[in-house]
């Protein structure tokens, strides 16, 4: 079985829309949970155009399962996850235009911004993952600064145009999870995963969890977030 992360930033984002208390990402996550959700992923990105520096300090108090709080390797992200210690940061590229991370990290071009900020979280006991494209120069400089993890940057995959096209975006991805396990390195993916085009990627051997949000919160409006969750979990059984 391989691990669900449920992202829940995009609860936040109905609620930011009306700057009100409600729908709670807090909620959203304890559901997620009870559903079989095996960690929740949060984004608290500079603008906080989503989740808020409260909504961290009550999942860091609530979550049972596994924080991972995706972030900007910048001074305030970084002294805001050393305060509250998640257990899990995923460092990410970080740009005020754009709706979504549109991309992996430029890790050759940012090693030592990334390596400083690898050794800041591991020394404060906080595991570190990479959200990286499947490149193998990008996988070898993360595994060289000291990353515990990688996750692939599936974009490329979710948008494919045809299947031939999705089928070598795969290809990529396998190569990727294979290199980066010779490398050391703990295999995530994440970004534009949903219930119909998540199945090919459970044939990735190395993979160990994947981080989805905007999938199952649209679903969730529909069905119910237990419910949601379930779905998806059922899709991870290899």
């Amino acid at each position: 079985m391989i691990k669900l992360g449920v992202n829940v930033d995009h609860v936040a984002t109905v609620r930011q829309a009306r700057k009100t208390v409600e729908p709670d990402p807090v909620a959203a996550a304890a559901l997620a949970e009870l559903a079989g959700a095996d960690g929740i992923t949060i984004h608290l990105r500079e603008d906080r155009r989503h989740i808020q520096d409260r909504d961290l300090k009550l999942l860091k108090e609530t979550v049972r399962t596994n924080l991972n709080l995706e972030m900007a390797a910048s001074e305030e992200i970084i002294e805001i996850a050393l305060e509250y210690r998640p257990d899990q940061a995923t460092l990410v590229p970080e740009k005020r235009q754009e709706v979504t991370t549109e991309g992996g990290l430029d890790v050759p071009r940012n090693r030592d911004l990334l390596s400083r900020a690898i050794a800041r979280l591991k020394d404060a006991g906080i595991m570190v993952s990479l959200f990286v494209d499947p490149s193998p120069e990008v996988i070898g400089v993360s595994a060289e600064i000291g990353a515990d993890a990688v996750e692939l940057h599936t974009g490329c995959y979710a948008n494919a145009g045809t299947e031939k096209e999705r089928e070598h975006e795969l290809e990529l991805l396998k190569d990727a999870a294979n290199l980066a396990e010779e490398n050391g390195l703990k295999v995530l993916a994440g970004h534009g995963l949903t219930y119909f085009n998540i199945r090919p990627i459970t044939t990735i051997e190395q993979l160990v969890e994947v981080n989805i949000g905007h999938s199952i919160i649209s679903r969730a409006v529909l069905v119910g977030m237990e419910r949601a969750v379930r779905e998806m979990k059922a899709l991870l059984v290899r």
